[in-house]
């Protein structure tokens, strides 16, 4: 607080805010400032409210064992002064009653007897008060259930009563009474008490997030996965890295654990690891550390007890370390329950969800499936495909066997070399002397070269080079002239590839590529010493280099070179019977025509290609050949034609180690065919497969850009919360958090998911991740365009939340961007919606701001108009007109409103076919009618204008467009 209230205006206004703010330390601190800023002042009252407000902080940031001592100040204060407490104060006190209960119980150093006590005082300060006992008795059951004794009647003394307004709300009674019944072993009674909270229909401050964390074992236990995974999803974001609901955390962690989803527990462990040391509250410690507990033991079973887990501070943890604390802190916070309330209640309920069982051998949760496989550091060579080479066991033969499948093109070469890798590096590494393996600086050369071609396929071009120009020189080294000349020349295609990528136009890409193409016919002019294949290979480069400059310029005199470049390396190959390179030549034909727009042509290739490589292979080169022709079919928009070939290719390529074809392309372009074909939730599948093959082959960019079309495509589905778990999953990676990652691609994800969480109505962490992303994006020089809408959007649901002026401050900021890089359909429809909320929200006090933001929506129509810009969705001019008849019939101004609906109508024109256009003329037609008939008491027009409307969308055959006019006519008959 940055200084104290001088005043008790000052005083309220601090208050007011302090409640605004999340339960945590920052709002307890603050609360407690307050308090002694109260005691300044000769106005009890005042402190009374601040008090309250303290007590309040304690309560939901889990430190109980403060809360009973603000409540005894407050009590004192009752008992003194009576006459300063009006009713609601008076109402709010004894209400807290059952604050403080909790408060004791969950202290194991607090005694029974004095548990017994307190409730005693609040039932004979209730008689007094002349209240039901509702609460008390549901106070005592409370203090039964902990204590695990005459459970049963304590049950029927509180459920048998009738509510009162102190009872706890129906959300609350409802867990309450459903828990009886988990305790007894009825599931299924127990979740048709709880179908009212699971299904929001009842609510709190801690429901449904409460009941759902008990609710996930009993759904799973009677069958109903998926409503336990989406129940997991929206609970979880409820109760995540808050020290009064870490309990419930340790339900989802435990949940996990029984899912097979080891791996999530220990992500979401890591994102609660400040609830190790921020939970006050015994009880609910107990709980959180047995659901980690849970969830450890089970990682350890699994047998991965050296993986790191998040843990208490100051140190770092694996999860054996972890489990074996955990255990000792829960067993002693158990211990110390049992030895005070004189049972074993704690430590058999303990000991009951440690032996549970797994309930399901994998449940998916979200969409980013990951295993403990996945935590742990990968072995360098460790297949995991289930189509693996067979590696020989002398070295002489594996060394022979890699050079040869090298040669041919043959995948079994990247296992044989990932396995020389790993032998070469063994500080006892003994080269065979054997004349046909060669020296071992030829070795190594042939290491570097393997490494040299990974690191191009995954666009490191810098790294490629370097490594390229090490092994040629090694090459030269071992006497190796050819091989030398060959990675030479594999060198030149990434180096051409470094300008291209910071250079800012095609032209400048097309021109580093023609030199490069150069270059390599000056290296196979000069060099010696070249095998047939190595100089295939030579002469594949050079039809790559111009085929790469093709699809930078698709410029058609960049067409015949490549043609040309083809025939030389198909009659080299062809002479030579280099297989794999012919059959190379041949896909690079087909690619050209494509490239070059004749798409027939490219698939007649494809088809003329197939059938040899089926006849003659490589058979590795089927699927390759089978995705590129599913591509061209899909420009042909023949869907189900690309499809089919896709498919076939995957199925195919499964054949062989997936580092020697590209599944994860595959995945994603079986996505968009899958999108074409109105088959969004297979598309989300396959979206999210190819994000985890780049994520396993190492590319992070190309992965999380596919995860993040994942979570906009289940945005789009409305999987609000698979959505925000995936994306939440993402943003937490060491990589994003170091700042590691691509700041704009990371930017996206966090708009993604501000756009989920609005979705998902939570408001405020939505315009809270919004106005960030508004700040950081305003330093986008080169993208003025993407503030502009991010601000926008900042600035509608600043206003949703009615803070007009901030959001007016975020459009200008929208504005200024939109003057630099225009985005006037973005904007209009910002500012309409900004004006509709102040009106709607505020009425005739806020009419002329909204009427502001309307101005400058009509400058940016003006603006669009000049530009000659034509919108996707509703025209901007008959929108705008719309909208001032609608934010005036909010402010009361209704024959404004009507003119201004009539301008709308007459801007739209008579309905056509087009059912967008009748709907927006429909609606346009109902709200002057309305305004007309209703506001204006002029029923007769209003019903003349909607008996023609009706008859022209009728004639045309928009029956759902007439429905709403129907309803409205009908209601202008009845009240006039």
């Amino acid at each position: 607080m940055p200084t104290a209230p001088q005043t008790t205006d000052e005083l309220y206004r601090a208050l007011q805010e302090n409640d605004r703010r999340p339960y945590g330390r920052t709002r307890t601190v603050t609360a407690e400032e307050l308090v002694e800023a109260a005691e300044q002042f000769a106005e009890p009252v005042a402190l009374i409210h601040a008090l309250l407000e303290l007590q309040e902080a304690y309560n939901y940031g889990s430190e109980p064992r403060k809360s009973p001592v603000v409540f005894a100040r407050l009590l004192t204060l009752f008992d003194e002064q009576p006459d300063l407490f009006d009713e609601r104060l008076r109402r709010t006190l004894f209400w807290r009653f059952k604050w403080v209960a909790h408060a004791l119980l969950a202290l194991p150093e607090v005694p029974l007897a004095g548990l017994r006590q307190w409730l005693t005082e609040m039932r004979d300060r209730y008689e007094k008060a002349g209240l039901g006992l509702q609460p008390y008795y549901g106070q005592a059951y409370q203090l039964a259930a902990h204590t695990d004794e005459d459970t049963d009647l304590a049950y029927e003394l509180w459920a048998g009563r009738a509510r009162t307004e102190f009872s706890d709300c129906e959300a609350c009674e409802i867990c309450g009474r459903a828990l009886y019944h988990l305790a007894a072993g009825d599931d299924e009674r127990a979740l048709s008490i709880w179908e009212p909270v699971l299904t929001g229909k009842e609510s709190c401050q801690e429901e449904p997030a409460r009941s759902i964390s008990y609710a996930l074992l009993p759904l799973l236990r009677t069958d109903r996965a998926d409503r336990a995974r989406e129940l997991h999803l929206t609970g979880y974001r409820a109760c995540r890295r808050n020290p009064s609901m870490s309990a419930e955390v340790g339900r989802h962690l435990e949940f996990c654990a029984l899912t097979g989803n080891e791996a999530r527990g220990l992500e979401l462990l890591a994102e609660n690891r400040n609830l190790f040391d921020d939970v006050d509250s015994p009880l609910d410690l107990l709980g959180f550390l047995t659901g980690v507990e849970v969830l450890l033991q089970r990682v350890e079973l699994l047998g991965h007890g050296e993986l790191p887990a998040a843990g208490y501070a100051g140190r770092t943890w694996t999860v054996a370390g972890l489990r074996a604390e955990v255990a000792g802190r829960a067993d002693d916070l158990a211990a110390r329950f049992d030895a005070r309330n004189g049972t074993t209640a704690h430590t058999d309920r303990r000991r009951a969800r440690l032996d549970r069982a797994p309930l399901l051998d994998a449940l998916e949760l979200t969409l980013r499936t990951r295993g403990l496989d996945d935590v742990a550091p990968a072995p360098a060579a460790a297949p995991t495909d289930r189509a693996t080479a067979t590696v020989p066991r002398t070295l002489t033969e594996l060394i022979g066997r890699a050079r040869e499948s090298d040669e041919q093109g043959h995948p079994d070469a990247v296992a044989c070399w990932a396995r020389l890798r790993t032998l070469a590096a063994a500080p006892d590494y003994s080269h065979p002397d054997d004349p046909a393996v060669g020296p071992l600086a030829q070795l190594r050369a042939d290491l570097l070269a393997d490494e040299a071609r990974r690191a191009g396929e995954k666009d490191e071009f810098d790294a490629a080079v370097a490594l390229y120009e090490a092994a040629a020189s090694l090459y030269d080294e071992a006497g190796a002239p050819g091989h030398a000349a060959l990675a030479r020349a594999c060198a030149l295609l990434p180096a051409s590839q470094i300008p291209a990528e910071r250079a800012d136009g095609a032209e400048a890409r097309a021109a580093a590529l023609t030199a490069a193409h150069a270059a390599l016919v000056r290296l196979h002019e000069e060099a010696s010493g070249l095998a047939p294949y190595q100089e295939a290979r030579i002469l594949r480069l050079r039809a790559t280099a111009l085929g790469l400059r093709l699809q930078t310029s698709r410029r058609e005199e960049h067409i015949a070179p490549v043609f040309a470049e083809v025939d030389l390396l198909l009659a080299f190959a062809t002479r030579h019977d280099i297989a794999v390179q012919v059959s190379g030549a041949l896909m690079l034909r087909a690619s050209t025509y494509a490239l070059s727009g004749d798409l027939p042509a490219a698939v007649a290739e494809l088809d003329a290609l197939l059938d040899r490589l089926k006849a003659h292979g490589p058979a590795w080169h089927l699927p390759r050949t089978l995705g590129l022709r599913g591509r061209v079919q899909l420009g042909l928009k023949d869907a189900r034609a690309a499809h089919a070939d896709l498919t076939e290719s995957l199925r195919l390529a499964a054949d062989w180690p997936a580092d020697t074809i590209d599944t994860a392309r595959l995945h994603g372009e079986l996505a968009e065919v899958c999108m074409r074909l109105g088959s969004p939730d297979e598309a989300l599948r396959h979206l999210t497969r190819s994000a985890e093959l780049e994520l396993r082959h190492g590319s992070r960019t190309d992965a999380f850009c596919a995860y993040g079309n994942a979570a906009q495509l289940s945005l789009d589905l409305g999987r609000v919360e698979d959505c925000i778990a995936l994306l939440d999953s993402l943003l937490a990676e060491a990589d994003v958090t170091a700042g590691a990652l691509d700041d704009r691609l990371v930017a996206q994800l966090r708009l993604t998911r501000a756009r989920a969480l609005h979705a998902g109505e939570d408001l405020k962490v939505a315009t809270a991740e919004f106005a960030a992303l508004a700040a950081e994006s305003a330093g986008w020089d080169d993208d003025p365009g993407s503030h502009a809408m991010i601000a926008a959007e900042t600035a509608v649901l600043l206003a949703e939340s009615g803070e007009f002026g901030r959001a007016r401050e975020a459009a200008n900021q929208a504005l200024a961007a939109h003057a630099r890089a225009p985005r006037y359909e973005q904007l209009s429809n910002c500012l309409r919606e900004l004006a509709r909320l102040q009106a709607e929200q505020q009425g005739s006090e806020g009419l002329a701001d909204a009427l502001a933001f309307l101005a400058d929506a009509g400058r940016i129509a003006d603006e669009a108009r000049a530009a000659e810009y034509k919108a996707r969705g509703r025209a901007l001019d008959s929108a705008l007109a719309y909208e001032h008849g609608r934010v005036n019939a909010y402010a009361g101004e209704y024959e404004t409103s009507l003119a201004a609906l009539d301008r709308a109508l007459t801007l739209l024109g008579e309905p056509g076919p087009d059912e967008d256009q009748a709907g927006e003329w429909a609606e346009c037609v109902r709200l002057a009618a309305a305004v007309e008939g209703i506001y204006l008491k002029r029923p007769a027009p209003a019903l003349t204008r909607l008996g023609g409307a009706l008859s022209r969308l009728t004639a045309l055959g928009h029956t759902e467009e007439t429905k709403p006019l129907t309803s409205l006519a009908a209601r202008l008959r009845d009240e006039h």
